[in-house]
């Protein structure tokens, strides 16, 4: 996955609440859903006076710095922008992740469940987090996974053409370790499949081990990188 298809993918099933250009950076404003859909990025080459001004224009310093972004992340370390939230995006074909689960151990739907959105919130998935949901134009569903007949996890999922991501994993903590992570996973591979997506992505943050060791096992790999720098 080339870092503009990344970005692509995670704009649309993760947009933000509005964007705009400052010369060859475009800002956005995330209403408070999170890095993200927060961070400004560039688009092209740029001057030291394209970046004093995008810098002033932000309401908060915040930079995605993609792969290949090397002056970029030299110039804002010139001017004490500190690197924060490393981040991997993992993929693999949907067609891998696929798999038979027993009766309602996960279940795919959309306007969210209240169950779900408490879930989430318990994991500080906010209102303002299922509003980019909400946001997202292509088909989508939030993923419920019971363990033991009990709600355990909840993701998002959404679609952008031949692309499925999925978002907000959350697995209750008295519950993990218990293969809801893998369940919820495997739901919305099958969720994914049946609205022709080809391929299923999702983004980490480096230092979250668990979650990179379960994407692993699943046989998912490294498809692109990414990280924050900010003041």
């Amino acid at each position: 996955m080339t870092p503009d298809r990344l970005a692509e993918v995670l704009e649309a099933t993760w947009p933000p609440l509005r964007r705009w250009q400052v010369g060859p950076f475009t800002l956005r404003d995330g209403a408070g859903g999170g890095k993200r859909v927060s961070a400004a990025s560039c688009e092209g080459p740029f001057t030291e006076a394209d970046l004093t001004a995008a810098e002033a224009a932000m309401a908060q310093p915040l930079m995605l710095v993609r792969a290949g972004d090397a002056t970029l992340d030299a110039a804002l370390d010139a001017r004490g922008w500190r690197l924060v939230d490393p981040v991997v995006a993992y993929a693999a074909p949907v067609a891998g992740l696929t798999a038979v689960l027993p009766p309602l151990a996960a279940f795919p739907h959309w306007p969210p469940l209240e169950i779900a959105c408490a879930i989430w919130a318990e994991g500080g998935i906010g209102p303002a987090r299922v509003a980019v949901m909400e946001r997202a134009a292509g088909p989508k569903a939030a993923i419920l996974a019971r363990s033991g007949d009990r709600p355990a996890g909840v993701a998002f999922v959404a679609c952008h053409g031949p692309e499925a991501m999925l978002h907000a994993l959350e697995v209750r903590p008295a519950l993990r370790r218990q293969g809801v992570g893998a369940t919820l996973m495997r739901a919305a591979a099958n969720w994914a499949q049946t609205h022709g997506a080809t391929r299923l992505s999702l983004v980490v943050t480096r230092q979250n081990s668990a979650a990179c060791a379960l994407y692993a096992r699943l046989g998912m790999t490294v498809a692109g990188q990414y990280h924050y720098r900010t003041k």
